[in-house]
């Protein structure tokens, strides 16, 4: 059976709970976009200091390696409608903070930055919560369409949450943390009236095995292991997005509108590919067109790093954003079809640790390449290990490869 027939592209949509559902993740996505601007730029404005804005992504990231063990437990132990809930709840008594940070003179940053840290442990357990209940609100057959359209919501966040950002931050920062409240507010009224299939929850006691048991579940399965990791190398590897700044002022001599527009790029071409996927899916040798995928964001990646003309590269950017959905689809499709229900929080967690660690660790492999190489070659070094990436992968994991069908 197709993984979703070309009819089937609005199915998800029938369904009443994942009209909520989406409703509820897209807002989420949004506001999450929006916070992270907007704090960096009221830090900044509060400190007038680059590292300043680095300890806010450090303080959002490190709930992910503090809790990293137990998020996925928690989604897996726990009503998942229920943990969502209330991580939506905890952004909002955040994101009200955040107005009075903006809203009060001469506060200290360090607020900020706990209010910050108690966003990011509220992302790093609705994660893979959010993830394994999206199997429990569609049925089966309309699951890689409501996937593809979940995956959307991110890039439509991308692209329209900055921008909203800066028209909010000119009235002042408190409107940006105004409309992220109100938005968190609408995240829980949504989900309170999902009514998900019941699962049986996991009554294992907590022990070492079972907070463990996503990374042995994982290894176990040398096609999820494949898909997950090289996805990880190869964004690791490729991360021209982290140089973007570099070559709008050093190589394309342009402002931040110029910027703005090719940050977006990547994050067009995806939303372009996931609303195809969703209307037509994946189809046969999912595993060729995988390692084919990352093949093809090499190449544009490496065809970004020599562009000398801005709209070239916006080009390369969207072509990399738009084959970079196809291997993300293949690999959240395997990755939540092959893993039993009682397990897939664990797993989503585990998962969502590699795309966390592919774009921080991505980020820094390419700016200290660009500092001993120079930004043109380390992009174009990073698109080259992408390839290899793909290349090598391709032998160690023939049954990825092999793989036709997800469903």
């Amino acid at each position: 059976m197709s993984d979703s027939p070309k009819s089937d592209g609005w199915l998800a949509f029938r369904s009443r709970d994942f009209r909520y559902f989406f409703g509820s993740r897209f807002l989420s996505s949004l506001s999450a976009m929006m916070i992270d601007v907007g704090v960096s730029w009221m830090v900044y404005a509060m400190t007038d200091s680059t590292f300043a804005i680095g300890l806010v992504g450090l303080c959002s990231f490190m709930p992910n390696i503090v809790f990293m063990l137990a998020v996925g437990h928690v989604a897996d132990r726990y009503d998942r409608r229920r943990v969502l809930i209330i991580c939506y709840i905890g952004n909002t008594i955040a994101s009200a903070g955040l107005i009075l940070c903006a809203l009060t003179p001469g506060v200290e940053v360090w607020v900020v930055y706990t209010l910050v840290f108690l966003f990011g442990t509220a992302r790093a357990f609705a994660n893979p919560a959010s993830q394994a209940l999206l199997p429990m609100i569609v049925p089966r057959e309309a699951f890689s369409s409501a996937l593809a359209w979940n995956s959307s919501t991110w890039q439509v966040a991308s692209i329209s949450g900055p921008a909203l950002t800066g028209l909010a931050y000119m009235a002042g920062p408190h409107l940006v943390f105004i409309i992220t409240t109100l938005s968190y507010v609408a995240c829980v009224l949504l989900l309170v009236v999902i009514q998900p299939r019941l699962a049986a929850a996991a009554h294992e006691p907590v022990s070492w095995r079972t907070l463990t048991a996503g990374w042995r579940f994982i290894w176990a399965k040398p096609a999820i292991l494949g898909s997950i990791s090289v996805d990880l190398f190869a964004v690791l590897l490729g991360g021209a997005t982290a140089l973007l700044p570099v070559y709008a002022k050093e190589v394309f001599h342009t402002d931040a509108i110029g910027l703005g527009i090719l940050t977006c790029m990547p994050a067009v071409g995806a939303l372009v590919c996931s609303v195809i996927l969703a209307r037509t899916g994946v189809g046969g040798r999912c595993g060729h067109k995988m390692f084919a995928a990352v093949a093809i964001f090499g190449l544009a990646t490496i065809g970004f790093g020599l562009s000398t003309n801005i709209y070239v590269a916006g080009f390369f950017l969207v072509i990399a954003g738009f084959v970079d959905m196809v291997s993300v689809q293949i690999r959240q499709l395997l990755v939540q079809l092959e893993t039993p229900d009682a397990m897939r929080g664990r797993v989503s967690a585990v998962n969502g640790i590699f795309i966390g660690a592919s774009n921080e660790l991505g980020a820094f492999e390419s700016g200290a390449l660009a500092a001993l190489t120079g930004p043109v070659a380390a992009v174009v070094l990073g698109g080259v290990g992408s390839i290899a990436v793909a290349a090598v992968w391709a032998r160690l994991f023939p049954e990825l490869r092999k793989r036709d069908r997800l469903i």
